[in-house]
């Protein structure tokens, strides 16, 4: 399987990166980022890139692949609706767009949120946003298209965040993270579990479009 990852130098990307290396079901990954991953190995290329929303040039790339994981995102603290709204619908739609273009037969995954509103017309902001960003991916003739909506997740395998606050907080959870996995595990999974699900599904499907907490850690467990 040929694989196209967005977020590679994200938490969940780069999680979901060192599960594809690992796969003996992915046979090369195309990571496209703004900066070096940082990591080497024989399965991945990398293409640093700088609009996100103009994929011009990449074509050949981009064509054949069998699925893309797409987990570039960003937390909506401290930012308007607008700029949410683009950092969030627009990178990830034109995205799409450019895959399917050339890659119809592509499964295409895309990491969402547990709580988005589907309908567009809740009060919240961010999940009004993540649910038009899902309807627009699903619209789009793809071989399959799956939605991920984990809750809190847990790096593991050193998967680090970039902003500081969030990975001094991943620090302290994680210390506890068994015991939060006991109390309360249709709320919580971790990087690893998003990998292996992602690429699960990309290899053999899945009975629903979208994949809850409990889906992932279901999926992830059997893989």
């Amino acid at each position: 399987m040929n694989v196209v990852l967005f977020g590679a130098t994200g938490m969940v990307g780069g999680g979901v990166l060192l599960e594809c290396l690992d796969d003996a079901r992915v046979d090369n990954v195309l990571a496209i980022v703004r900066r070096p991953t940082g990591t080497a190995h024989p399965k991945l290329t990398e293409v640093v890139h700088a609009d996100f929303t103009n994929y011009a040039g990449l074509e050949r790339s981009f064509a054949g692949r069998d699925a893309c994981f797409f987990c570039l995102g960003v937390s909506v603290a401290g930012l308007s609706e607008e700029t949410y709204h683009h950092l969030t619908y627009d990178l990830a739609v034109a995205a799409a767009r450019a895959l399917v273009a050339v890659s119809p037969r592509m499964t295409f995954c895309y990491v969402s949120g547990a709580g988005t509103d589907a309908t567009e017309r809740g009060r919240v902001m961010w999940a009004r946003v993540k649910g038009k960003t899902e309807n627009a991916i699903r619209a789009l003739p793809f071989r399959a298209t799956y939605m991920f909506r984990p809750g809190y997740i847990q790096p593991l395998r050193g998967v680090r965040s970039s902003t500081a606050w969030y990975q001094a907080f991943y620090s302290v959870v994680g210390a506890f993270y068994p015991v939060l996995r006991l109390l309360a595990p249709r709320l919580v999974t971790t990087t690893v579990a998003v990998g292996r699900a992602m690429i699960a599904v990309a290899a053999r499907g899945y009975e629903t479009p979208v994949l809850e907490t409990t889906d992932i850690n279901r999926v992830a467990a059997t893989s």
